[in-house]
């Protein structure tokens, strides 16, 4: 959520197979797969154990704070949004950048706002259609996904947020906003903004992402709470998905119907279960917001701290994918 310092370049190709890649591997000489007949499908089992420290098959160094990871599975490009300051400054010098799927930067600063709406510290990142939202410090920037346009600003300074982070929408496509620092949640549709909810028992709120198959919102706790709830749109209330050790959690991700927490308490990638949670990756920093690719079965880990984004692969994954 909040840090920054300086890194190198660096990229690591994969060498070695590990026990989840060969367990993939025998899914797919027996037939398994996805629908799309690409990745893998998984069992218990390779969520069972955690990914070693050669199935990190990229490290990507340059930037400079980058708090969030959205991955575009149609251009096939991960967008990092960078803080490039402090993560609270009204500095306008916050960027967006555009990663190529082997871990090169292929534009640093693809999206920079506007004069009169530039980006301060880009937070949580979502795409709809042509668009990627992204979460700033006084509202939500909507850029053309493929051109890095500025199409719109929607400012909430009205409401005096604490700390707009995350960004998710519904299958409806309205927006849906956490403010870490007054633990509520914003509804966006267009220039239309109210508060969603407002409740203690928010965490307060860091992380969101859709759950398709639950069709409700889940919501990573930034604060003391490890209970991580959910929230329907039109609900009465939030409903508790789970409790997971670690803490401080950031990015939030659904994989295989499974939810994934960054856990910057314990430098780690949970996965809840029906007993609380387990590791599934031990990252070197503090994670911020993840971005999972859906192609390759990876996900990339953001450190504010270190001026890097890491890219691991999860359980399940091909190895030369």
């Amino acid at each position: 959520m909040h840090r920054s310092a300086p890194g190198g370049d660096l990229m690591r190709a994969r060498a070695l197979l590990p026990l989840g890649a060969l367990v993939a591997l025998l899914v797919i000489a027996c037939g398994g797969g996805g629908e799309d007949g690409g990745a893998p499908e998984t069992d218990e089992l390779t969520w069972s154990s955690e990914q070693a420290p050669e199935d990190r098959v990229a490290e990507i160094s340059g930037f400079r704070g980058p708090e969030s990871v959205r991955y575009d599975p149609e251009l096939d490009v991960y967008f990092v949004s960078n803080f490039n300051g402090d993560g609270g400054a009204r500095d306008g010098n916050g960027f967006v950048s555009r990663v190529g799927p082997a871990g090169e930067i292929d534009s640093l600063r693809f999206m920079t706002g506007t004069e009169q709406a530039p980006l301060h510290a880009p937070r949580g990142m979502y795409i709809t259609g042509d668009t990627l939202w992204v979460a700033d410090v006084d509202g939500v920037h909507g850029f053309h996904r493929r051109s890095g346009e500025q199409l719109r600003f929607t400012d909430l300074t009205r409401f005096e947020p604490g700390f707009l982070n995350d960004i998710a929408a519904g299958p409806d496509g309205v927006l849906y906003v956490t403010d870490t620092g007054e633990s509520r949640l914003y509804r966006v549709s267009g220039d239309s903004v109210r508060i969603a909810v407002q409740d203690s028992l928010l965490g307060p709120p860091n992380g969101i992402t859709w759950d398709r198959d639950g069709a409700r919102f889940v919501l990573a706790p930034w604060g003391g709470t490890q209970t991580v709830r959910a929230w329907s749109p039109g609900g009465a209330g939030l409903t508790d998905v789970g409790t997971s050790a670690g803490g401080n959690f950031d990015g939030v991700e659904i994989v295989d119907g499974r939810v994934l927490l960054a856990s910057q308490a314990d430098s780690s990638l949970r996965v809840l279960t029906d007993g609380g949670s387990r590791p599934v990756v031990r990252v070197p920093g503090r994670p911020a917001d993840i971005g999972v690719d859906t192609r390759r079965r990876r996900v990339a880990v953001p450190y504010i701290a270190l001026d890097r984004v890491d890219v691991w692969r999860l359980p399940g994954s091909v190895p030369g994918r």
